[in-house]
C-alpha cells in the first residue's frame, strides 16, 4: 500500500455510506436460497400453499436478510487487518477508516436483534434457525476459534449457511414437519463445491497476480498473510477437496430423490451443467467467482441456473409415472 493511500485512509472519517456498505445488503440476493426449503415443503404438503404463506416469505426473507448482515458487520470489522494486504479488499469501509468500530459492534447486535424479532412473528423453529446462522457466523470470524482461518473449515462452516437458508424456507412453510436429512446434506455440499471453487480463483490470483507485491516475490507468503489456511493449500488440492464436495452433494441428492421425488433425477443433467459452467468460470483468469455478488453477469451461467431451477419447480410438482417403472428394482432384495 502507498503512503499516499494510507495517508488518505487515516485521514478519512466514519459515514453513514461506511457503515451500510458493510451490512452488504447487495449479498441479500443470497437468499433465494431459502426459496428452495418452502418450495420442497410445500410440494410434501400441497395444503401450505396459502396467501399467509407470502407474507411470511417475505418476512423471512427479511430476517434471513438482517441476520446476515449482522455476520457481514463482524466479518468486516474483524476481517480489516488482512483486508489491507488485499489488492482491492484495502479499499472496503473499514481499513478505508470509514465506519466507526466501537458503532460498528452496536451495529452487528442491532442487526442481529431486528432478524431475531422478524423471525419470532413465524416460529420458534424458524428463530433457532437464524440463532444458528448467527452463531456459525461468529464460529467463522471471531477468534480464537475463526474457522475461516482452518484448512478446510474455513470452506464447510461457511458453506454451512446453505443448509441454513434451506432450513429457513423450510420452517417458513412447515414449522412442524422435519426437514429430509438427504436434502440438508446435498445442499451443503453443493455449497462446499462453490465455496471451494472461490477458493480456488482467489488462491490462483495471488500466485499470478503481480499486484499482490506486499511480500514482493514470495506469493504462498502473501496468501497466508491474507488468509491463513492458504499455507496449506494448493491449486490441486482446492480443486480435488471440490470433486468431493461435488460428488457428495449429488449422492446425498440422489439418495433425497430416491426416497421422496423420483422425477427429480431428470434434473441430474441440468445441474451438472450448472456446476460445470461455475467450474470453468473458477479457471478464468481473474475469475468472477471471487466477487459472487457480481455473478449476474455471467450470461451462461443465470441462463443455466434459470432452466435447471425451472426444471427442478416443475419437477416437484408433476407425477411421472413412466420413471417409476423404469426405476423399479429388477432384482429382488435379499432378507439376509
Amino acid at each position: 500500500m502507498s503512503d499516499s493511500a494510507s495517508t488518505s485512509q487515516t485521514a478519512a472519517t466514519p459515514t453513514l455510506a461506511g457503515h451500510l456498505d458493510i451490512c452488504r445488503f447487495d449479498h441479500w440476493f443470497k437468499n433465494v436460497f431459502v426459496l428452495p426449503g418452502v418450495l420442497v415443503a410445500v410440494s410434501f404438503e400441497p395444503a401450505l400453499w396459502q396467501m399467509e404463506l407470502l407474507w411470511k416469505l417475505l418476512l423471512g426473507l427479511l430476517s434471513v436478510g438482517f441476520v446476515a448482515s449482522s455476520n457481514y458487520t463482524i466479518n468486516e470489522v474483524l476481517d480489516a487487518p488482512f483486508d489491507r494486504l488485499h489488492p482491492t479488499k484495502c479499499n472496503r469501509p473499514v481499513p478505508g477508516g470509514l465506519v466507526s468500530i466501537p458503532l460498528a459492534y452496536v451495529q452487528w447486535f442491532v442487526l442481529l436483534g431486528i432478524g431475531l424479532a422478524l423471525a419470532a412473528t413465524i416460529s420458534m423453529p424458524f428463530v433457532y434457525t437464524m440463532l444458528t446462522l448467527w452463531i456459525m457466523g461468529c464460529l467463522y470470524n471471531i477468534p480464537p476459534i475463526r474457522t475461516k482461518d482452518v484448512v478446510y473449515l474455513d470452506v464447510t462452516s461457511e458453506a454451512i449457511n446453505n443448509p441454513l437458508r434451506f432450513l429457513a424456507g423450510w420452517f417458513i412453510a412447515a414449522s412442524t414437519l422435519p426437514p429430509p436429512a438427504s436434502m440438508l446434506i446435498s445442499y451443503w455440499m453443493v455449497g462446499c463445491f462453490f465455496m471451494g471453487l472461490k477458493r480456488f480463483a482467489e488462491y490462483r490470483r495471488i500466485r499470478q497476480d503481480g499486484a499482490w507485491a506486499y511480500f514482493g516475490d514470495d506469493h504462498l507468503e502473501s496468501a497466508a498473510a491474507y488468509r491463513r489456511s492458504f499455507r496449506y493449500y494448493t491449486e490441486g488440492r482446492l480443486l480435488i477437496s471440490t470433486t468431493f464436495y461435488g460428488c457428495a452433494s449429488m449422492l446425498f441428492f440422489g439418495a433425497f430423490l430416491m426416497r421422496y421425488r423420483l422425477e427429480l433425477v431428470l434434473a441430474f443433467p441440468l445441474i451438472a451443467w450448472v456446476m460445470a459452467i461455475y467450474q470453468g468460470l473458477a479457471l478464468r483468469e481473474d475469475s468472477p467467482v471471487q466477487q459472487p455478488e457480481g455473478l449476474y453477469k455471467e450470461k451462461l451461467l443465470i441462463t443455466g441456473a434459470f432452466i435447471c431451477g425451472a426444471a427442478i419447480v416443475c419437477l416437484l410438482f408433476v407425477d411421472i409415472p413412466l420413471l417409476h417403472d423404469i426405476f423399479q428394482a429388477s432384482v429382488p432384495p435379499t432378507n439376509g
